[in-house]
């Protein structure tokens, strides 16, 4: 593993341990793969606090919970965590199991930095005690919305399922598109069959398709049937939460999966520290790693620059997101008040609208960044 070397005088981690709880989705019918690369972030990025001394001569130490994208298991985890006595909260990729578990953290006064979950009411109400890596839904997904107007699309469909995260998706799309002289045409999968998908683009001449339901289904029989529909040719599939990122789209839609652009937050070429990580990243799951993976290894370094510098107390460690300055995988990660945002933001790492590349399906294209 390419790990850096313990700086001088560093101490072997070997006093009682210092603990992060870490949320993750790891079961059905969370997103395993997301859940799987937030994981082998967050433990690169421990382990590395540990080769280094850890905190204050103090190891590190991950306790994971599964959500399974459960709300309720989440909010029951983080009771359990915070009995356990955790200093903060870490992780969580899904928003509607992060919105959870950040009303609970907040309510119990435990800090938590949510790592992937991008829905933009994470709490119900402004709190100091919860910081977010992530950029928020409306900022990417307004990116997304320009690169289908830019790329001339002005009748847009959304395959949508309901959910608090994709009626923010649509909504968000909506407005921005109508702005800009676009139309959405909202297509309700509770009352339509994958087929019946392609009828309704016909009818509506709708000349993007844009997928907000879940994987691997009904996203991958959707994917099947316009790819294969004549009259769809040249009808454009995107998938702005990024169900195309993780291998498993490629394996199980070949080259019906290519050419299907989403969002993903790297930027165009990666610093030492994240070329460095990419590495260790890339042999600890076997396959390139996921922005999500890179989130999970930021989380890790911001709360022990926090921990180093602030202590264990939750309240000192809830009190310090203002004053983090940390050299993270894609750029200096700072926390601030954004407007419309509750929690403390970083505002943000770079917003890319990428596609696996039809001629070499493993390759990633950037057609757009903001």
């Amino acid at each position: 593993m390419n790990t850096p070397p313990s700086p001088p005088g560093a101490k072997r981690a070997d006093g009682p341990s210092v603990q992060l709880g870490a949320l993750v989705p790891l079961t059905r019918p969370g997103w395993v793969e997301a859940g799987r690369h937030l994981l082998a972030g967050l433990e690169l990025g421990v382990r590395e606090v540990n080769d280094a001394g850890g905190i204050d001569g103090r190891p590190l130490e991950l306790v994971v919970r599964d959500t399974a994208a459960d709300p309720q298991r989440a909010a029951a985890a983080v009771d359990e965590l915070a009995g356990l006595g955790v200093a903060a909260l870490a992780g969580e990729y899904h928003s509607v199991v992060a919105r959870a578990a950040a009303t609970r953290a907040d309510a119990l006064g435990l800090p938590y930095l949510c790592s992937s979950a991008v829905l933009d009411a994470l709490t119900e109400q402004p709190t100091d005690r919860v910081a977010r890596l992530s950029p928020p839904q409306s900022r990417g997904w307004q990116v997304y919305a320009d690169f289908l107007l830019g790329a001339g699309h002005r009748r847009i469909a959304v395959a949508a399922q309901p959910s608090v995260y994709w009626a923010s998706g649509t909504r968000i799309l909506r407005d921005h598109l109508a702005a800009r002289g676009g139309n959405l045409i909202e297509l309700d999968m509770t009352a339509l069959s994958a087929t019946a998908v392609c009828d309704e683009l016909v009818d509506h001449r709708a000349t993007a398709l844009l997928l907000l339901v879940g994987h691997p289904e009904p996203a991958v029989s959707i994917v099947k049937s316009v790819r294969h529909d004549e009259r769809l040719a040249e009808i454009l599939i995107g998938a702005p939460a990024g169900q195309p990122e993780f291998a498993a789209w490629a394996t199980l839609l070949g080259d019906d999966g290519a050419a299907i652009p989403f969002l993903r937050y790297l930027p165009e070429r990666l610093g030492p520290l994240g070329a460095r990580v990419e590495t260790a990243l890339r042999e600890r799951l076997a396959e390139a790693p996921s922005f999500v993976a890179f989130e999970g290894y930021d989380t890790a370094a911001v709360l022990a620059a926090v921990l180093r510098s602030h202590g264990t107390d939750r309240a000192r460690i809830a009190a310090s997101w203002p004053h983090v300055a940390v050299e993270g995988t894609r750029g200096q990660i700072r926390f601030s008040r954004t407007p419309g945002i509750g929690v403390w933001q970083w505002a943000w790492p770079q917003i890319q609208v990428v596609d696996r590349d039809p001629a070499e399906p493993d390759r990633f294209r950037i057609l757009h960044a903001g």
